[in-house]
């Protein structure tokens, strides 16, 4: 018998900002939750088709230094967890 929590056959595993390695550069698909902390994201340009890019990580992994519509912004990794992403390849 097959787990209802299980993914569909033909689903692939949902990727977010958390799983970004300095230089990735990735398109943000979607909010996984409405805290106030994704709407402060939304009033800063973080919206859904959004092109971001991982400059780097703190020292210890958190927070994650992101490059938004030509801004920088810091993000913990919990918050990035909650980002989906489209992640698109690097054209360096």
């Amino acid at each position: 018998m097959k787990s209802d929590l299980s993914l569909p056959e033909n689903a692939a595993p949902t990727e977010t900002l958390a799983d970004l390695e300095p230089g990735d550069v990735a398109v943000i698909h979607d909010f996984t939750t409405s805290d106030d902390c994704m709407l402060r994201f939304r009033e800063l340009g973080m919206l859904p088709g959004t092109t971001v890019s991982l400059v780097r990580r703190a020292p210890l992994g958190d927070p994650l230094e992101l490059s938004v519509r030509g801004s920088l912004l810091s993000v913990r990794t919990h918050e990035a967890s909650q980002i989906e992403i489209e992640p698109r390849p690097c054209l360096a």
